[in-house]
């Protein structure tokens, strides 16, 4: 907040120099608190409708980037009032272009990074829940085995019961399925089983078969479940009842097409209307960018791929379609 602060305090002081400047060429003489009061408003809309990332940068380069801009405005104590005064005030437009558009770069990289820790982190510990069932499934086997030959069948079929009720949640993840895309998805079963959500998987199909690259793949799947989980977490604890999120997937006339649905808490309007078209939309509290909507569209058109969304009566309906095309 307080950078923020910063900023934007010394974006407005370099914008009323340049205005004062680019002002002198007119003959009209404008009253210096006018010109604060127009750079204000304009600083004001832009801080509204615009997500900037100027923190990813770091102080250094913002450093770098201010100490250019404010020799900018040194110059026109050097330049008579001419047209000339239209070049330094474009060249500080320009370098603000370059700062937001640094900024949201190295902002999806860090986000692609903390991804990718997050896959590996899931990998191994698929990897692990596995070899661990592995290592104890002759010691199921021994178990039922001593029950069936002391005759005790009730307790067997009981101890069978919640033996494969346990391997099922593994299955549901890794059945036919590449490992970094099982990793996401029996990462969030357990996310989602974790906090109550009654989550279904009902896919007839491998998620891996859909064309799209591993990374790509746990992208769209990993800001998808997040994001619905994120919302049922919210229903749940304003309704008091379960929340229920499914994830469908099937092949129809050459395309792939998934559905998540999930409950839902009621989204105002303004955000609905640009939820999937913009960076900074998002229902959630501080420390939310709202990055994973607009990341889960791109990846979607970088594939040729159709996405929808609706909201009826506390749920929430994402549906993609992908070509089956390589």
């Amino acid at each position: 907040m307080k950078q923020n602060m910063i900023y934007w305090g010394l974006i407005t002081i370099l914008g009323i120099f340049h205005l004062q400047a680019l002002l002198m060429l007119i003959p009209l003489k404008i009253p210096i608190y006018l010109i604060c009061l127009v750079v204000i408003l304009i600083n004001f809309f832009l801080y509204k409708r615009l997500l900037l990332r100027y923190s990813a940068m770091g102080v250094r380069w913002n450093g770098f980037l201010f100490v250019l801009q404010i020799c900018l405005v040194v110059l026109y104590g050097f330049l008579p009032p001419s047209w000339v005064h239209i070049v330094p005030f474009l060249v500080f437009i320009g370098m603000e272009i370059v700062r937001e558009y640094l900024g949201k770069k190295i902002s999806m990289l860090e986000h692609s990074v903390m991804e990718f820790e997050a896959q590996r982190e899931h990998i191994n510990e698929t990897f692990r829940i596995v070899r661990s069932e592995r290592h104890d499934f002759l010691k199921h086997v021994s178990a039922l085995h001593f029950m069936l030959e002391n005759e005790k069948s009730q307790e067997a079929k009981a101890y069978l019961d919640e033996l494969v009720d346990g391997y099922k949640e593994t299955n549901l993840s890794i059945k036919g399925e590449r490992g970094v895309v099982a990793a996401i998805l029996h990462q969030m079963y357990r996310r989602a089983k974790a906090v109550g959500i009654d989550i279904i998987y009902d896919l007839d199909l491998p998620l891996s078969t859909i064309p799209i690259a591993d990374q790509d793949m746990v992208t769209l799947l990993g800001n998808l479940l997040s994001n619905s989980i994120d919302a049922c977490e919210e229903w749940q604890k304003t309704q008091h009842k379960q929340a229920q999120l499914s994830l469908q997937m099937y092949k129809r006339s050459g395309l792939y097409i998934l559905i998540c649905k999930n409950n839902s808490m009621p989204i105002p309007l303004e955000i609905l209307d640009d939820l999937f078209h913009s960076f900074g939309k998002t229902t959630k509290g501080d420390g939310h960018e709202g990055l994973g909507t607009k990341i889960i569209l791109d990846v979607v058109q970088a594939h040729q791929g159709f996405l929808d969304f609706v909201f009826k009566e506390q749920e929430f309906t994402v549906k993609i379609k992908i070509p089956a095309i390589r």
